[in-house]
């Protein structure tokens, strides 16, 4: 036991699953104002770029977010590397 062992946080598995757990709510509190048509959206799109490219399914994000006044679609989408699409 070293001199300064007793400063060093010890995190025991409750306030890990403590922790995960606001970060779960804190997702879900994200998610629940968003509009039901979002995840019909990310499939459509995700079928529509597969005609082209090969993608993951988590490739595709559809959010909603607030600028102001206005409501902002903002989507993303992960292409593959060239060589590794080859």
């Amino acid at each position: 036991m070293g001199l300064f062992d007793f400063l060093k946080v010890k995190k025991n598995t409750a306030s890990i699953a403590k922790d995960r757990l606001r970060i779960i709510i804190a997702q879900e509190r994200n998610t629940r104002g968003a509009p039901d048509y979002l995840p019909l959206l990310q499939r459509e799109l995700l079928e529509v770029i597969r005609k082209y490219v090969n993608v993951d399914v988590e490739a595709v994000k559809v959010d909603v977010t607030k600028e102001g006044e206005h409501d902002v679609l903002d989507i993303s989408v992960s292409l593959p590397d060239r060589a590794s699409a080859a």
